[in-house]
């Protein structure tokens, strides 16, 4: 029976030609990895909500955690509730241990290790969330944004940040 479960499961993943998708890592729901994306063993992207797409040239590292989950207040029962689709754009950097449950995550953005991005952030282009800071404000943080350090501040680069090639 968890063999049948299992393949029901990996027929809603989509990978593209080109991306590397490690055996150990755990990839539940409606998933679409693009070409050129690497997910690292042990990375969790489940999509239990609806549906994730991942675009091109995406590091996912150990640990990390992507999940498109019902918001606490929504019970996944009801029939009214509308699968939202979680979009990551190209060339984004999720280091180990990160969290993220960002709706709308752009290009060219580093989320560090241990760092949480919450649900109703929507993640613009260039930015990154520095090692163990967590946003779950209801709020666009603006291109090329950094947050980072114990107090979360916040500081806008003046230089774009050059596109991780691995």
């Amino acid at each position: 029976m968890a063999d049948l479960n299992a393949k029901q499961i990996q027929k809603s993943v989509k990978i593209a030609p080109g991306a590397v998708v490690c055996v150990e890592s755990e990839i539940r729901g409606d998933v679409t990895i693009g070409p050129r994306t690497v997910v690292h063993p042990k990375a969790r992207i489940l999509a239990e909500a609806g549906p994730i797409v991942i675009g091109e040239g995406n590091l996912i590292e150990e640990q990390a955690l992507l999940i498109n989950c019902f918001p606490e207040n929504i019970i996944p029962d009801k029939k009214d509730v509308e699968p939202k689709t979680m979009t990551i754009g190209i060339n984004n950097v999720f280091e180990v241990g990160c969290i993220s449950q960002a709706m709308k995550i752009g290009d060219n953005n580093v989320v560090e290790s241990k760092a949480e991005v919450g649900r109703n952030v929507i993640l613009t282009s260039g930015c990154i969330i520095g090692a163990c800071c967590q946003v779950n404000t209801c709020e666009v943080i603006p291109e090329n944004t950094v947050i980072y350090g114990s107090g979360c501040m916040r500081r806008v680069q003046t230089e774009r940040p050059q596109v991780s090639r691995y």
